[in-house]
């Protein structure tokens, strides 16, 4: 078996709150997708570095209006959240919380190539972790400041009548971030909770673990991790472990990498008197290796170019790497394959930018990256805008629009002052000659927190840099994002052509 040297962060994208387990010789992550669709993104890998797309679990949630970005309602910052994944007697298990619906949701299937089969259980269970016991009971484990653990009916339907229900781990005093985050297992006879929080006296995510001898004993711990890698004092928490067929252990955690948002990191574990052990004095090693189970394997990258060429069974019948902001309006896209274009057809007017709907996006790379895409707006309604932006509370974009039978480039960006979007500068520069074939840039750089994006049309900069931030209101890092946006009428049309993803 070959050897991987680990370079972290594991992946340079946005995939907060990962929980891992491993099945046979193929590991598996998932994160939270929050509001985008398709949801709850599981990757798969074979030697812990490395990850390509494995399945979304879900291609709509509840379809609320707030869902689908109706009647002025969205579920930005809301949506599932740190969802825990399990595999148990043949089954994969999905369990997380939606903020926007305060339901739990628990999804399985045999195989991720089939459909998942969805419920709920009853109640609302924050950062919660699923744990299969050897006695076939079966627990979830939740809550911030105050870790419950609490008996689920056999079903998993909600909590069993007269089951085990306590505390096992609080934080009372911590101003900041309390304990968080749960992932429970049962090892070697002993019980684990790893939980994230910041240290009282200043803000930095921090890993603790706490552990027991039984579930009805005293968990008993403190921190594993303090550490920012060198970045910021930006520290790196919340995760899932995992053993390696070999019997070596590993825990995946994230970091904030500003706007970009939150980046998974992977750090050696050992056991000392039964107790989990990262590094040393808690610091994550800046070598180290793993090793890979299946050598010379090629992966699918998480993000890349897209001709429109490439039909897919997902719903959307696009590459996974693309996901719809919210849940999309079916009838308001298409993909002709053969011309190589996805087409964007208006069915609202909306005022607000980020109320659009059918907005197509892909993550961006850490620390810079770019996109460059072809506009076909030749079919716009008067008010139209469409193009391509830079997706965050905080956002900007460039575009061209309709006015008065006339094609303009519109730069537009949004701000943030005292917790307040403040309404976008606008800036239209010069009128487009050709509608038919416009194209469009974007270049992103977040490095050492810079965190500023540019945009050009046909090589010449407008506007000026613009800065994004991971703000709290969307919690989700920047995305670039193709939209057709309709300020006045409906049914005008946008087609996006030849999207170069560029490093």
């Amino acid at each position: 078996m070959t050897k991987e040297t680990v370079k972290n962060p594991i992946i340079p994208l946005d995939y907060p709150d990962p929980d891992v387990i491993r099945v046979g010789d193929t590991y598996y992550m998932v994160s939270t997708t929050m509001y985008f669709i398709p949801g709850c993104e599981i990757l798969r890998s074979y030697d812990l570095v490395n990850w390509e797309h494995a399945c979304y679990v879900y291609d709509q949630l509840d379809s609320t209006k707030a869902q689908r970005l109706e009647e002025g309602e969205n579920i930005y910052g809301k949506g599932m959240w740190a969802a825990s994944l399990r595999y148990h007697k043949g089954q994969f298990y999905v369990v997380f919380a939606a903020n926007d619906t305060q339901k739990t949701y628990l999804y399985r299937t045999a195989s991720l190539e089939e459909k998942w089969t969805k419920t709920e259980i009853k109640g609302f269970y924050h950062d919660s972790s699923l744990f299969f016991d050897d006695d076939d009971k079966v627990y979830i484990v939740y809550g911030n400041r105050q870790i419950w653990l609490t008996e689920l009916e056999e079903d998993l339907s909600g909590p069993k009548e007269g089951g085990l229900h306590r505390i096992i781990v609080s934080e009372e005093g911590n101003q900041r971030l309390a304990y968080e985050g749960a992932h429970f297992y049962k090892i070697n006879g002993h019980y684990y909770v790893f939980l994230i929080h910041s240290l009282p006296h200043e803000w930095k995510r921090t890993q603790a673990c706490f552990m027991s001898h039984s579930l009805m004993g005293t968990f008993t711990g403190g921190d594993i991790v303090n550490d920012d890698i060198d970045y910021h004092n930006q520290g790196v928490a919340q995760g899932g472990i995992v053993d390696t067929p070999e019997g070596e252990w590993y825990a995946i955690l994230f970091q904030d990498r500003g706007a970009v948002g939150r980046v998974p990191v992977l750090a050696p574990l050992s056991w000392k008197d039964k107790y989990p052990v990262i590094g040393e004095n808690k610091k994550i090693p800046a070598k180290f290796s793993v090793t890979s189970t299946k050598e010379n394997y090629m992966y699918t990258p998480l993000f890349g170019s897209d001709d429109f060429k490439t039909k897919t069974p997902l719903l959307h019948g696009l590459q996974s790497f693309w996901q719809f902001n919210h849940e999309p309006h079916l009838d308001g896209y298409s993909v002709n394959y053969e011309e190589g274009y996805i087409e964007i057809t208006n069915k609202s007017v909306q005022q607000e930018f980020t109320q659009a709907h059918n907005m197509l996006t892909q993550r961006m790379l850490f620390p810079s990256s770019a996109a460059e895409v072809t506009v076909d707006a030749s079919a716009l309604k008067e008010g139209d805008i469409a193009g391509i932006a830079a997706l965050q509370y905080q956002y900007a974009f460039i575009g061209v629009t309709l006015e008065n039978n006339e094609y303009f480039v519109v730069y537009q960006s949004a701000t943030k002052q005292e917790s307040e979007r403040v309404l976008y500068k606008e800036i239209k520069k010069m009128p487009v000659i050709d509608p038919s074939q416009i194209t469009f840039k974007v270049e992103a750089n977040f490095k050492d927190q810079i965190d500023t994006i540019r945009f050009f049309y046909e090589d010449i900069q407008i506007g000026s840099p613009h800065h994004v931030a991971f703000d709290i209101e969307y919690f989700t890092g920047c995305r670039y994002a193709l939209f057709n946006w309709a300020t006045k009428e409906i049914n005008g049309s946008a087609r996006f052509s030849q999207f170069d993803y560029l490093q």
